[in-house]
């Protein structure tokens, strides 16, 4: 079975990203183009984006995750520590991130260093989660293999009747990660497929080095 998809086009027309208006720092430029995605009521989960990992068998994976919060250090997200992603993070921390908002024709890339963020940081936002999520993360050994459906059911409703009338805390094989960037690129659709592209490299001495890419 095959599609022919090479007709599929689309003219990138809505806006331009010209260097006069990028700040010297990225994530202010994120802040705006974030802000605007979010109030636009074009984009759903403005929050999603992409995350991609080397795994220990050499092999990338890409996942979408939701970022929960981004600070000038950088983006914030939470998983289970056990799962496939974290064992790949453990294992090598350099991951990409990356944001798609096909409505604004925009995309933002970012690469960098993923470290886990301190506990009470962790334990704060887990207690901020509905109920169901918190039991959740105590029911689900994420990525590993289950035999069926109602095994998750049945691990859950274990832990529902453990928890009952009781604080549901965080389990410690589940948190959060900051990811510190060392590039991001701002993509901006243009037409005949002559995008703009501009990249902030992150320089020895904390200021941010800002080059135009080749569409």
């Amino acid at each position: 079975m095959s599609k022919d998809l090479s007709n599929y086009r689309k003219s990138y027309e809505k806006q331009e990203l010209l260097e006069s208006n990028c700040p010297k720092n990225p994530l202010e430029l994120f802040k705006h183009w974030f802000k605007n995605a979010d109030e636009s009521n074009s984009v759903e989960e403005t929050n999603a984006m992409t995350i991609s990992t080397i795994g220990k068998d050499g092999y990338p994976k890409s996942r979408v995750v939701l970022l929960k919060r981004y600070t000038e250090d950088g983006f914030i997200f939470y998983t289970n520590y056990a799962s496939e992603k974290g064992k790949a993070i453990a294992a090598n921390n350099h991951i990409c991130l990356s944001f798609f908002w096909p409505a604004l024709e925009q995309q933002i890339i970012i690469k960098g260093k993923a470290e886990f963020l301190p506990e009470e940081f962790s334990d704060d936002y887990f207690k901020s989660r509905p109920e169901g999520s918190k039991l959740g993360a105590w029911a689900s050994n994420q990525s590993s293999v289950v035999a069926s459906r109602e095994e998750l059911s049945a691990n859950l409703e274990n832990f529902e009747k453990k928890f009952n009338g009781t604080e549901i805390f965080r389990p410690k094989h589940w948190g959060g990660y900051i990811v510190t960037p060392i590039s991001i690129e701002f993509w901006q659709g243009r037409p005949n497929r002559m995008h703009d592209r501009i990249r902030y490299s992150l320089e020895q001495d904390f200021s941010w080095k800002i080059e135009r890419l080749a569409p």
